[in-house]
């Protein structure tokens, strides 16, 4: 299953059989924090974050995602890198001076290969293309939390 902006207005399915590949990580709830500024894209990946067993919450900015108070509670965030207002790229630079090591997947519609390259070489796990196979980010995910990164906040 692709999950993309054109799915929006599909209802999102329960997924049973990625709760049973995701039992060896999640022995705790964890939260996984998404950043887009897309609304219905967002609420989207909410719903399917959220079908998987985990604790999500949203944000419409980076800057909202900064001045809440889950930064320290997240366990993942998952965040568009193309955003008005501060980017994807400007949100990991400043979670990782003030700290915050989180591991971070980006989604984009559109990254260049340098950019794709220096937001790994930042520590991002990964950058999916919209629209993104689901399979692929819970792999993303189980990678996210087996690393030590995924357990530093």
């Amino acid at each position: 299953m692709l999950l993309s902006e054109s799915v929006i207005a599909t209802p999102i399915p329960k997924f049973p059989h990625f709760s049973q590949r995701l039992t060896s990580v999640m022995s705790q709830r964890l939260l996984i924090c998404i950043v887009d500024d897309n609304p219905c894209f967002r609420d989207a990946l909410e719903a399917l974050v959220s079908s998987m067993g985990y604790d999500v919450a949203a944000f419409a900015s980076a800057e909202d995602y900064l001045s809440s108070e889950l930064i320290v509670q997240t366990s993942c965030l998952i965040s568009d890198w193309q955003m008005p207002g501060m980017n994807g790229a400007e949100l990991q630079d400043r979670l990782a001076a003030d700290g915050h090591r989180i591991p971070i997947i980006f989604v984009t519609a559109v990254c260049t290969e340098k950019e794709r390259a220096r937001l790994l070489k930042a520590g991002a796990i990964s950058v999916l293309e919209k629209p993104f196979d689901v399979d692929v980010l819970i792999e993303c995910l189980q990678e996210a939390f087996g690393s030590e990164r995924g357990s530093q906040n």
